[in-house]
């Protein structure tokens, strides 16, 4: 498991030998520049995949380029040395990368007929052959066959979302699910936490939450905040329970889905702070305002009667209970996530800690010092209990030893 640790303390302590701490230091190195690497190496391929494909714009072309540079890559990494196999790599996805974007985008242009299924397919065929290679043929040939193996993975789910972009209700909530299992499926498989991380995206699309873009503003958006931090807690608690019961390999990869899915419920708690909730009001169909049908006059005023009609039907839950609520659960969650040492989950509890309460003394109780007051000093006995609740925990761990 990764742990912070400050080598140059232990090293003054004794505890770390100087080579040891050398090797530590260089390791730590070397998996910062191979990430910065694959990094830039990855923009590269898509960059100049999608550049020789729209540069070409002809289907026989883009095959003819793409089959070209597969087989140079296949050859260079089965022939060549080490030196060169980061250029056999480079060279193999941006061929496999023409052959399988470039045939989406020509069955997407031009057989929108049998496109869907067509995609759906091939991705999939794709893929399974690409995991075989994967598991069964040469090591040099494992990164571009993991790399290929998601390409099919994003054609498949490119056809499924062809096929249910017009579809609303329990069955575009399947088809996220499917997504977000699929997703994880590939990242597991290839062991690639990045591709894990984002199976959150469709997971949380189940409940229509999800982001959008306008000019220089970045919007969260949560319809369901009180259904969708339920979600993300049951997500949370299979991550955790399965972490602890499946082998090192699964569990890292649960792990980053645990973390992103804490994300996911501290933005919910920060909608639901601002706004509160109609709990499953938006699961079904309200009134929407037509001006045409409730009239110019007194329109609004019918409208806003018939929402609150309508929304009287569900639970409400006030925004001030969110508040507290949500400022409770990240003490809590800090606290534990530093004691059991899960790096990832504390990060998430103090960033949202700091995000909770700038928000809040902004948004929500900016004028109202008694408010300040009284939450502060229910914070410095928790603080106190949870500090104690922690010695006891480290007592009884060193008894147990």
């Amino acid at each position: 498991m990764p742990h912070v640790v400050d080598t140059e303390q232990l090293l003054d302590e004794g505890i770390l030998s100087p080579d040891q701490a050398a090797e530590i230091a260089r390791r730590s190195r070397d998996t910062m520049v191979s990430v910065a690497v694959n990094a830039v190496l990855l923009v590269g391929t898509i960059a100049a995949t999608l550049g020789l494909i729209f540069w070409l714009a002809d289907a026989l072309a883009v095959a003819v380029a793409g089959g070209f540079f597969l087989a140079m890559g296949i050859w260079v990494l089965l022939a060549s040395s080490d030196l060169y196999r980061m250029l056999g790599n480079a060279a193999a996805l941006v061929g496999a990368g023409m052959l399988i974007a470039g045939a989406g985008i020509e069955l997407a242009d031009k057989f929108g007929d049998i496109a869907e299924p067509v995609m759906l397919i091939a991705g999939a065929l794709i893929a399974a052959v690409s995991w075989y290679v994967f598991e069964k043929g040469a090591p040099r040939l494992g990164f571009v066959a993991g790399a290929v193996l998601l390409m099919g993975v994003g054609l498949h789910l490119s056809g499924l979302l062809m096929a249910f972009q017009y579809v609303d209700g329990w069955t575009k909530a399947a088809a996220f699910g499917y997504s977000a299992i699929v997703i994880a499926l590939a990242g597991t498989l290839t062991n690639v936490r990045t591709v894990t991380v984002f199976a959150i995206f469709p997971f949380a699309q189940m409940l229509e939450t999800g982001t959008s873009y306008f000019h220089a503003a970045y919007v969260f958006y949560s319809p369901e905040p009180t259904l969708t931090i339920l979600q993300m807690a049951a997500l949370i608690g299979i991550c955790l329970w399965g972490a602890t019961r499946m082998n090192a390999h699964v569990g890292r990869h649960l792990g980053v889905l645990a973390i992103m899915a804490a994300v996911v419920a501290n933005l919910a708690f920060l909608v639901g702070s601002l706004f509160g909730d109609v709990v499953g009001a938006s699961l079904f169909e309200g009134p929407v305002f037509d001006s045409d049908v409730y009239g110019a006059e007194n329109g609004r005023a019918l409208f806003n009667a018939e929402r609150e009609a309508f929304e009287a039907r569900f639970v409400e839950i006030s925004e001030h209970v969110f508040t507290v609520i949500w400022a409770v659960l990240l003490a809590m969650g800090a606290f534990w996530a530093a004691h059991a040492n899960k790096r990832g989950l504390f990060n998430a509890a103090m960033t949202f800690g700091g995000i909770h309460a700038y928000t809040q003394m902004l948004e929500s109780y900016g004028d109202e010092p008694l408010a300040w007051a009284i939450g502060g000093l229910a914070a410095i006995p928790m603080a106190w209990g949870l500090w104690r609740w922690n010695q006891h925990l480290t007592n009884r761990q060193m008894l147990s030893h």
